[in-house]
């Protein structure tokens, strides 16, 4: 259950509508999905979350579009958040995303979240190798 309502007519505040028309355009889509709409109860929340996850997943990097959103569903898969788990896999499989790349990506978030757990469990002392600034 939501914790807050989303406003009935978003876009009749005009920093929202700037927001979802930039979405818009961004995405090529006129679907604003419920992350937005919701958001929208503070438009100042809206436009700051809009403005970083473009900046990061919607402007070209050295990470390609497909890799942005796996990284991203295996970091919700790790935070337990099935919003964005379930966004990110539909943007990673529009973006190119194979069925044989999804087993090979639950594979790698399965064995990582077993080691994590294993390695904070146990407290290794990381390898000075593995240390970026080693002497």
């Amino acid at each position: 259950m939501a914790t807050v309502t989303p406003p009935a007519a978003p876009e009749a505040d005009p920093r929202v509508k700037a927001v979802f028309d930039d979405i818009r355009a961004t995405r090529g889509s006129d679907f604003i999905n419920n992350v937005w709409c919701y958001l929208a109860f503070d438009p100042g929340l809206l436009e700051s979350t809009w403005a970083e996850v473009k900046a990061v997943m919607a402007t070209p990097s050295a990470l390609e579009p497909k890799v942005k959103e796996m990284l991203y569903a295996a970091v919700s898969i790790a935070n337990s958040c099935e919003y964005c788990t379930h966004s990110h896999l539909t943007a990673a499989r529009a973006k190119g995303m194979s069925d044989a790349e999804f087993t090979d990506f639950l594979r790698v978030v399965a064995s990582a979240g077993k080691t994590n757990h294993l390695l904070n469990g146990l407290r290794v002392p990381v390898d000075a190798a593995f240390l970026k600034d080693k002497e």
